[in-house]
């Protein structure tokens, strides 16, 4: 709201989900949100996919794909504990410009909160930067699939996540309905049954872990 709105039925306190999603959530810690008593020291940041829904304004194959991505990596990374924002750098196989490496970029970057040159610098000399910690071209990959590596700064360790984006089911013939919804043409039943095939996409993306490689590197 601003001081020039109007508000019909008061302030709105929460989002009005039309879909709902069954994928286990990402915990992480930031080292700068428990300095400055945001959270409880060695508490971690709770971080649902529509909470990456709401940075990527839409929920598609490719948004629930890179929720997966930086899931798979991280907890190929943490096994035993939860990952720490300021200690994972990002490596994408593509170029920023790329349509599925930019929007995917900018879902992992809001999860591990690595940037580029552009980020937080961190407190006090740098406790709890994550500027240049992701990275463009960063590596060759012998596969057209999005591919990304998540590196721990403090171990080394990497791991390497591939997503097996021309495996995913098509949908259908109701994904054909979007124009009529684009243009304003179709019909409340074409509208339901493309919602219907569109969301069941995202839901095989986010469970189904075949469409994803996995490996340390």
């Amino acid at each position: 709201m601003t001081p020039n709105s109007t508000a019909t039925d008061g302030t709105q306190t929460r989002t009005n989900w039309q879909v709902d999603y069954d994928v286990d959530p990402i915990e992480i810690r930031d080292p700068v949100a428990e300095a400055l008593g945001v959270l409880e020291p060695g508490e971690p940041f709770v971080i649902t996919y529509t909470d990456a829904v709401k940075e990527a304004g839409h929920s598609c194959p490719t948004a629930s794909g890179a929720y997966r991505i930086a899931q798979l990596g991280l907890d190929g990374l943490y096994s035993d504990d939860y990952p720490v924002r300021s200690e994972i750098e990002v490596q994408a196989a593509g170029p920023r410009d790329d349509a599925a490496y930019g929007v995917m970029s900018r879902i992992i970057s809001y999860v591990t909160g690595a940037t580029e040159d552009d980020g937080f610098s961190g407190l006090a000399g740098g406790y709890g930067g994550r500027r240049d910690l992701l990275r463009f071209d960063a590596f060759d990959s012998d596969t057209v699939e999005p591919t990304f590596r998540f590196r721990r700064t403090d171990t080394g360790e990497t791991i390497e996540v591939t997503y097996h984006v021309s495996d995913v089911p098509d949908g259908g013939p109701a994904i054909g309905n979007l124009q009529g919804i684009l243009d304003g043409s179709a019909s409340d039943q074409q509208r339901e049954a493309f919602a219907d095939a569109w969301h069941r996409r995202v839901q095989v993306v986010l469970s189904d872990d075949s469409l994803f490689t996995v490996e340390a590197v």
